[in-house]
């Protein structure tokens, strides 16, 4: 009855992003001497780094499983009268089977064999994964440049990305793509909980800021595995990509760190191509460093891990532009009849152009400067595990990043020059639960919970600069101050970039139960699942303004031919909630053959405003405010199969196949559409104004009203997959289709 009312109030109660573990078992069948199964064979699987322990009884058919165990080396004692076993070892790796097979040889009496050799299987046998697995040793000891892990997703069977590492491919805005899936589908967890970015559907850790540079880091000796699951069990869902599971370290019953720096100075470099002498060689510094540290509070109970990485960079970026020389700018004067537009004087005054440095060059440039960049990052996180009784385990863990940027941004429009960057300040906080409960060797239950907050906006460099203090009225208020983006042909624009400021900060909650259930040579799991992504944001495109003058006389004059400034409130606050049911049974047909098939259903609910700021936008063109955006579907049913053969027994060669119907979670909050008749998400105003109040205006300055739309006959996305693989020890051959 105990089992009977927890398990109910799981499936009424418990709430997650996903139910993706992070956390693996062993299986196995223990045989005679004459490969007959052996039940009644009591096995007990022990941790020598934690001296956690799991005992179980096989079953009639010589069979044991035990799931959720933290990952790492095992060893076994086997318990049999009449019996003696050879020394066999066991490594748990993230949501991975490992199997353990065992041949019993006839003793005088009972005896206890300790498995220590190290010789665990190399090829999962008994589930379906177009992934793979990436260990501490690996991301330790392979170069990553920034030391960032994002860089290694694309070293697993089936990945594929950007050369350049910061993309899915070439302009696309994805992080990596497995098996031909999008860049955008994928799921990033850490400890078994969600750590997305629900805007982007990127990881909020490690993700970029301006110019691609994370914002913050991982500290890479933090990480015990991560793992990159491509699968059609129903275990995985919310996207039909790649499930990237990071698992932390933990203390173990012996003290263990590491201390580390890494350093690059200009004065090792060449110099960059068109940083020239005899002017200084632009400035580069990098110093990344940090430390990890774990042990024991109480031997095989308490254990704590934390780890540190900072990183301060500074950079100058050589920079080349065409800069009015003073002649010019008194030949201007002189065209205007000497007189210059107060504005544009007190404009001048703040001297917003450098002074030319080096005689022109074939292409008009008379300016070599270096545009000075920085990056600050500080990143902490924290981990306590605590054993509870000879079977439950208790696991709390916490991540703090926070970094600043500068970086230029005048590759989409913005300012070359110092003083017009882009500033990104960028705060990140995940912190996760788990506690896992043995009722019996064949009963467990996992309750886990999980909050991210990312918080990131982004400034002008000017942003305390009032434009109203030289009699620049844009009619803005504090939130977008800064010069607006200035533009004089034939010269170096003035003004950061017209996308800045904006900014969001985007809370995910989840909580999430997970039933596991042995019987005989079934494998059940189900649980119940629910995620509430949160973002409130701006985006004040535009809001600062742009002013365009043909020639550098109309600039003096103050007659600008063209510019554009939008106006409104694009503040937004949406959310949604999603939850999802699942049901799997892993069963072993017969030794080598195991039969993967489940059911999956997920609700991704619809998208809403906080204070209900989205309207239908009707045939006549008429906005009315709405409660709900599209109709809600409930029919996202996901069967899914999958079988594993491992040919000759020995987990050195499986044969997998499997197929699912995927049910796909969008960047919900991003969902907008430029065609019309459907709803709107965000309405800008473009009204023509007087830029300068003293400026004489030769032409009508062109304006328009925009709509952001959404389909009102919006249904969730499914991808349905196909899948065949065959592994060996020594290499891998994949043939993936997947349609949708």
């Amino acid at each position: 009855m105990k089992t009977f009312i927890l398990s109910a109030l799981i499936l009424c109660f418990a709430v997650v992003c996903s139910a993706q573990t992070f956390r693996g078992g062993i299986q196995g069948t223990v045989t005679d001497p004459n490969g007959a199964v052996v039940p009644g064979a009591e096995v007990t699987i022990t941790s020598p780094d934690t001296g956690l322990t799991r005992t179980i009884v096989t079953d009639d058919s010589g069979a044991y499983s035990v799931s959720e165990l933290p990952i790492g080396s095992y060893r076994v004692i086997v318990k049999k009268s009449g019996f003696q076993s050879p020394p066999v070892s066991a490594r748990v790796e993230v949501a991975t089977t490992t199997r353990a097979d065992i041949q019993l040889a006839v003793a005088a009496a009972t005896v206890d064999w300790v498995v220590v050799a190290d010789q665990e299987p190399i090829v999962n046998t008994a589930q379906n994964n177009l992934g793979g697995s990436i260990q501490a040793k690996e991301l330790q000891e392979l170069p990553v440049s920034g030391r960032d892990f994002t860089k290694m997703l694309v070293l697993v069977p089936g990945s594929g990305g950007d050369p350049s590492g910061v993309a899915d491919s070439p302009g696309s805005f994805g992080l990596f793509s497995i098996n031909g899936n999008r860049g955008r589908s994928n799921n990033y967890l850490i400890d078994g909980t969600d750590m997305n970015d629900g805007y982007r559907n990127l990881p909020a850790i490690n993700q970029g800021g301006v110019f691609g540079t994370p914002a913050t880091i991982l500290p890479m000796d933090a990480i015990q595995e991560m793992s990159i699951i491509n699968s059609t069990e129903a275990e995985y869902g919310r996207s039909s990509g790649a499930t990237v599971n990071i698992v932390t370290r933990s203390g173990t019953n012996s003290v263990h760190g590491t201390a580390y720096e890494y350093y690059r100075n200009s004065r090792l470099d060449a110099r960059n191509f068109f940083n020239t002498k005899p002017l200084p060689q632009d400035t580069f510094h990098n110093n990344q460093f940090g430390f990890s540290l774990g042990g024991p509070i109480k031997k095989n109970k308490t254990f704590w891990f934390v780890s540190y990485e900072g990183q301060r960079e500074t950079v100058g970026i050589p920079t080349v532009a065409r800069v009015p020389t003073t002649a010019e700018i008194a030949a201007a004067k002189a065209n205007n009849g000497g007189v210059v537009n107060p504005v544009i004087a007190n404009l001048l005054a703040r001297n917003p152009w450098p002074a030319p440095n080096q005689a022109p060059d074939a292409n008009g440039n008379n300016l070599q400067i270096a545009n000075n960049a920085f990056n600050r990052v500080n990143s902490f996180i924290g981990k306590v595990d605590q054993h509870i009784g000879k079977d439950d385990l208790l696991t709390a863990r916490y991540y703090f990043g926070k970094s600043n940027q500068s970086f230029p941004l005048a590759l989409v429009g913005g300012g070359i020059l110092p003083g017009f960057n882009t500033v990104t300040p960028t705060d990140v906080n995940i912190f996760s639960v788990s506690y896992t409960h043995v009722f019996s060797p064949r009963l467990l239950i996992e309750l886990r919970g999980g909050y991210n907050r990312f918080k990131e906006t982004f400034f002008p460099e000017d942003k305390s600069f009032n434009p109203a203090s030289i009699g620049l009225n844009m009619g803005t208020s504090a939130q977008d101050f800064g010069l607006p983006l200035i533009g004089v042909n034939g010269f170096a624009n003035l003004g950061a970039n017209t996308s800045v400021p904006r900014g969001r900060v985007d809370t995910n909650t989840q909580l999430f139960g997970n039933v596991s259930y042995t019987a005989g040579r079934h494998n059940w799991k189900f649980g119940y699942e629910f995620r509430r992504t949160f973002v409130d944001g701006f985006f004040d495109s535009g809001y600062r303004g742009k002013l365009t003058f043909n020639t550098l006389d109309d600039f003096i004059a103050g007659t600008p031919t063209g510019g554009r400034q939008a106006q409104g409130n694009s503040s937004r606050q949406t959310f949604q909630n999603n939850n999802s049911l699942y049901l799997q049974d892993s069963f072993h047909i017969w030794p080598r053959v195991t039969l993967n098939y489940g059911v999956r259903w997920e609700y991704f609910g619809v998208i809403g405003e906080k204070q209900n700021r989205f309207s239908i936008l009707s045939a006549a063109g008429l906005l009315t405010p709405v409660h709900q955006l599209y109709p809600k579907d409930f029919n996202n049913f996901a069967p899914r199969a999958s079988v594993a053969w491992d040919i000759r027994g020995n987990a050195r060669t499986v044969v997998r196949a499997g197929w699912g119907l995927l049910r796909l979670l969008s960047a919900s909050h991003r969902r907008q559409r430029w065609r019309p008749g459907c709803v709107c998400l965000t309405l800008r105003h473009f009204r023509p104004r007087m830029f300068l109040p003293s400026i004489r205006r030769s032409a009508r300055l062109t304006f328009m009203s925009t709509v952001r739309i959404f389909s009102r006959n919006w249904r969730e996305m499914s991808r349905s997959k196909l899948a065949t693989s065959v592994r060996r020890a020594a290499s891998c051959f994949v043939i993936a289709i997947s349609t949708k």
